[in-house]
């Protein structure tokens, strides 16, 4: 398993590790209250989304998979994050053990496509890379945009709960059946 995140490419977007110089751009978006209304319901301090990233970069090297850095493939402008996860998370038992998909975008990027085809990118590596079949992720019910991008890329709602005392709903992607509806 890569210790170090992969550089990924599609289209408009590049995939890439974070590093210290990222700091900026991560407490810019996680401060934004846009951003944050379905991730936790407030803005992040600096010192949150220095803690995040930190556990972005430890992810990589404890587990070999985590979060990319999305940024603009032509000006390399940062656009957000994406990855999978193991946050050990107080959660229901139905969403634990397998990686966790999640995504953030700045808000100059909403409503681009930026998400999906940054999510598309992530499972396509993970489907190569990580033995794991299947990867959830969890969603508020209001967040309407968020499940839209999932279910385009193969998830399906398969429990609703709760997470930190309000209602989530919680998603997976099955690889086997994936490739079972593949022509």
């Amino acid at each position: 398993m890569p210790r170090t995140p992969p550089i990924i490419e599609t289209q408009r977007l590049r995939l890439r590790g974070h590093a210290y110089d990222d700091l900026g751009d991560c407490v810019a978006m996680w401060s934004d209250a846009v951003v944050t209304r379905y991730i936790g319901g407030k803005p992040s301090t600096q010192a949150q989304t220095w803690a995040r990233l930190q556990a972005y970069v430890g992810h990589w090297n404890l587990l070999g998979y985590g979060y990319w850095v999305i940024e603009t493939r032509d000006a390399r402008h940062f656009a957000g994050e994406v990855g999978l996860a193991d946050f050990k998370r107080d959660v229901a038992a139905s969403m634990q053990g397998d990686p966790e998909l999640g995504f953030a975008l700045a808000p100059a990027f909403h409503g681009k496509g930026i998400a999906t085809e940054s999510v598309r990118a992530v499972l396509s590596w993970a489907d190569e890379n990580l033995p794991s079949g299947r990867t959830v992720c969890l969603i508020d019910p209001q967040n309407v945009a968020s499940r839209r991008v999932v279910e385009k890329c193969g998830y399906r709602a398969f429990e609703a709960g709760t997470y930190n005392d309000k209602p989530a709903l919680f998603f997976e992607r099955l690889r086997t059946l994936l490739k079972a509806a593949q022509p």
